[in-house]
């Protein structure tokens, strides 16, 4: 999938008014664009998303993609403080910063830095609904040029800030749709390693599927190491006066939007964040893992209905198996995508349809597929496959995910010839 490189620098001090400075924690950043239009020209997350929130010295907030550190301050709470903060320190010193000095009274807000600001890039396509740019981010500078369109192999992903916290054991991973499988999955094994080698916070993790958690209060929830998404969640809830476990399943429930957030479980079925977790008593246990899980946005920026599930299919049951992306002569109208029906039954198509990256609508497909029999689509100005590389998916008329496939700029150049995958 096609990155935009954009230079610039990560700031966490105000000289002039320290005590109003950033707050930098393990997962996110401010950063000062050389070019600020590079951002306005990122896409946004789903629609209603707001433009870049740049503030008045023309910084905005980066938003590490893959990655979710433990909270070091949300809502007047906070994680278990020992890992939050070495998530934290790790990222400055990442990103190149010297001795980093807080205030006493003020605990994550800089009074001093050496070294300040550092220059850095990021590699961004998505701006979040709070206008954030969602990035990978890069210490030191590029002989790459400013604003161009860059494939995110796996190599480039491995020297990022975000890959280098998932391999070291600092943070969880936390995947969006914005995240293409093959990172996803280079990210998922990366944090399988780390919880396999018990590096950083792995040890004392809780509220696993195989570890659950015990949590009567606030104060208990503060010490403990788990998945900053469900702490948010629990944290909220506990704020509100809730004093033991019994109603977080009916309260989340409550409220799609903001709280029962859509998910995408292993098996790729759409569900919601009650799905993810059991309770029993005051024990809770996440029944699947993050790395496991791919989080949805919201549709838009107004309420939600409630998610009607699906009936179970199984994803996969129809598979993209080739695609023509860069046809000899004119493109539109030419491009394929192949598809095979590998089950044993005759699969309907109405309301399937094929998406490239950028695509809302998509390529609609209608009637059905004989068990085993292969369809050719050609793809019409729906959508249109990007020659330096893209993301081509597969989803039913619940917007399930049936396929994904990828390609890069190498194989996308290849004029002519019809990609297998």
């Amino acid at each position: 999938m096609p990155y935009k490189l954009i230079k610039g620098q990560f700031h966490i001090f105000y000289p002039d008014i320290p005590r109003q400075g950033p707050e930098p924690d393990g997962d996110t950043l401010k950063f000062q664009p050389d070019n600020p239009g590079l951002v306005e020209q990122l896409h946004h997350e789903n629609p209603g998303t707001a433009a870049p929130d740049f503030n008045s010295r023309g910084m905005i907030n980066l938003r590490f993609e893959g990655i979710d550190a433990l909270e070091t301050h949300f809502r007047g709470t906070h994680q278990n403080l020992k890992w939050a903060l070495a998530a934290r320190d790790a990222v400055l010193q990442a990103a190149g910063f010297g001795a980093v000095k807080f205030w006493d009274d003020l605990p994550y807000k800089v009074q001093s830095v050496d070294h300040h600001p550092r220059p850095g890039y990021i590699l961004a396509n998505t701006l979040d609904g709070h206008g954030r740019i969602i990035a990978f981010a890069y210490a030191g500078t590029t002989s790459l040029m400013d604003g161009a369109e860059n494939w995110l192999d796996i190599p480039t992903l491995e020297t990022s800030i975000n890959a280098k916290l998932i391999v070291s054991g600092l943070v969880y991973p936390a995947f969006y749709t914005t995240l293409p499988i093959e990172l996803q999955e280079t990210l998922a094994d990366s944090t399988r390693q780390a919880r396999g080698q018990q590096l950083g916070l792995w040890p004392t993790a809780t509220a696993t599927p195989t570890m659950s958690a015990t949590i009567t209060d606030l104060a208990m929830l503060e010490e403990l190491v788990i998945w900053p998404k469900l702490f948010r969640r629990l944290a909220s809830y506990f704020s509100a006066g809730n004093t033991t476990l019994a109603n977080f399943d009916d309260w989340l429930r409550a409220d799609v939007k903001d709280r029962d957030d859509r998910v995408l479980l292993p098996n790729r079925e759409l569900g919601n964040m009650h799905d993810l977790i059991a309770i029993d008593g005051n024990r809770l246990t996440m029944v699947y893992s993050p790395e496991d899980i791919i989080i949805l946005p919201d549709e838009s920026s107004g309420g939600v209905s409630p998610v009607t599930h699906p009936a179970p299919r199984k994803a996969g049951v129809v598979r993209i198996i080739a695609a023509l992306v860069n046809p000899i002569g004119p493109e539109k109208g030419n491009e394929t995508v192949t598809l095979i029906n590998t089950s044993a039954a005759a699969i309907s198509l109405g309301g399937w349809a094929i998406k490239d990256r950028q695509a809302r609508t998509g390529e609609q497909l209608t009637g059905s597929l004989a068990p085993g029999a292969v369809r050719q689509v050609r793809l019409s100005s729906q959508i249109r496959l990007g020659n330096s590389g893209d993301t081509i998916t597969l989803v039913d008329e619940t917007d399930q995910i049936i396929d994904q496939v990828s390609y890069d700029q190498k194989a996308g150049k290849q004029q002519g010839i019809t990609l297998i995958f």
